[in-house]
């Protein structure tokens, strides 16, 4: 998300960056290029404009008129504006007597059940004991989905098929928690329109009978403006606390994100950022910000690979790497464990310049996929003592090599040479030739 409104910006401060004084004319075309830019990206009018003032009003002052580099300081006022349109970021609020209830809601289509699912097992993660409840008797097999989703978590799922309405089943889920020693429960409700009067009445029902905690609106991030119409349509009938926003690593103009909190002025929570269970974040508008003005995000890569790398492994590696050592078996499990981040277009992106440099660069998911699986084979149809020295590979080892895993000597050769280039890098660095991350991006 965010692609085409992140390139017409860092555009922008490309051109600003030439300039070595500004002027107040200067600021306004600037201000012009950063309307339509927001505008385009489908980010509410009202909201573009109160952006600009704010953003006009600062970067017009002496402070920027007399700064060694001007161009900075405007970059600088328009991500702490975008920072303060966005939002200070919401957090569940599980304050009171167990079992807390959360309640979901949202248009059929925008992923509740999927979220359910990545809410549970955040929920778990933070300590908790969460509860599933389908409460969407409407949609086709939604009872079967969320149940094989729990079963796939090891997440508890209430579900009743006799016909019992939702506030019903909701009800009776308070119990069921209780008897199973749950302490969260997360209602998956069903999908509908804002202005369906029947079928927000139920959602109001359900909310007077179990008198949930936190209500979150489910939204998609690429409905564009209308998603912010949702909000407001939710928002009025049963009381939003907190929105999350979903599919926000597709192809979307991304304006919603901007617009929902300033146009309802309810906090958004978590950003659902791809069809994994995994794939939920919790909403950082700072780093939100960064990354829509080109400056990547590091903290959240670190946190992903937090939750990826092993910590036993990676000090078992460090050790390795500060002797120059660093074989097929090694290389193996990093590959391994870098997979787990997330895709590799979406992890470079996370890095300052990166994306920048990646502009106009389009990395096929499947085929990095399918060379990254080729690796794999390649090193497991390999002997213990053939990973840990490769250099005892003679031409027929390479042959039964390649024959093992589906691939070409020439194949193999190529990984046994990147290999060797990865040792020698690692040597250098160990020598005092380059300094950290910076000398292995050389």
């Amino acid at each position: 998300m965010f692609e085409s409104l992140s390139e017409k910006l860092q555009d922008v401060f490309n051109r600003l960056g030439k300039r070595g004084v500004l002027r107040e004319e200067d600021v306004q075309a600037v201000l012009r290029e950063i309307r339509l830019a927001l505008l385009e990206a489908d980010v509410n009018y009202k909201v573009v404009k109160d952006f600009t003032t704010r953003v006009r009003d600062q970067a017009v002052g002496e402070a920027v008129s007399r700064a060694l580099n001007p161009s900075q300081q405007v970059i600088k006022i328009v991500h702490q504006e975008l920072v303060e349109t966005l939002g200070a970021p919401g957090r569940l609020e599980l304050k009171g007597r167990a079992p807390y209830v959360i309640m979901l809601v949202g248009l059929q289509g925008s992923g509740k059940t999927t979220t359910a699912a990545k809410l549970a097992l955040h929920l778990r993660s933070q300590g908790h004991f969460p509860l599933m409840v389908a409460a969407d008797i409407y949609r086709p097999a939604a009872i079967t989905q969320l149940e094989v989703l729990g079963r796939q978590l090891d997440v508890p799922v209430y579900s009743e098929r006799d016909g019992a309405r939702p506030p019903d089943i909701c009800a009776r889920s308070l119990e069921a928690a209780r008897l199973r020693g749950a302490d969260v429960i997360l209602l998956d409700t069903a999908g509908r329109l804002q202005i369906d009067d029947a079928m927000m009445a139920e959602l109001a029902a359900i909310r007077d009978r179990v008198h949930p905690i936190e209500v979150l609106l489910v939204a998609d991030a690429m409905t564009g403006q209308e998603a912010v119409h949702i909000a407001e349509g939710f928002h009025q009938r049963v009381g939003l606390t907190g929105l999350i926003l979903t599919k926000v690593d597709g192809d979307a103009r991304g304006g919603a994100a901007i617009s929902m909190r300033a146009v309802t002025g309810v906090p958004i929570k978590f950003l659902g950022t791809g069809e994994k269970t995994k794939a939920l974040e919790l909403f950082h508008p700072d780093r939100l910000a960064s990354s829509i003005l080109g400056m990547g995000d590091v903290l959240s890569l670190i946190e992903r690979a937090e939750t990826a790398f092993d910590a036993e492994q990676a000090a078992q590696m460090e050790k390795k790497l500060r002797k120059g050592e660093f074989n097929l078996e090694d290389f193996l499990q990093q590959l391994r464990q870098v997979r787990k981040i997330g895709p590799l277009q979406e992890i470079l992106g996370m890095i300052p310049g990166l994306g920048k440099a990646l502009r106009g660069v389009e990395l096929d998911e499947r085929q990095t996929e399918q060379s990254l699986k080729t690796v794999e084979a390649i090193i497991l149809s390999m002997t213990p003592e053939e990973r840990t020295n490769p250099r005892v590979l003679n031409g027929s080892r390479k042959r039964r090599v390649a024959a093992g895993s589906g691939t070409t000597v020439q194949q193999v050769n190529q990984l046994l040479t990147q290999h060797r280039q990865m040792e020698r890098m690692i040597k250098r660095m160990n020598q005092g030739k380059m300094r950290g991350i910076q000398g292995l991006f050389q």
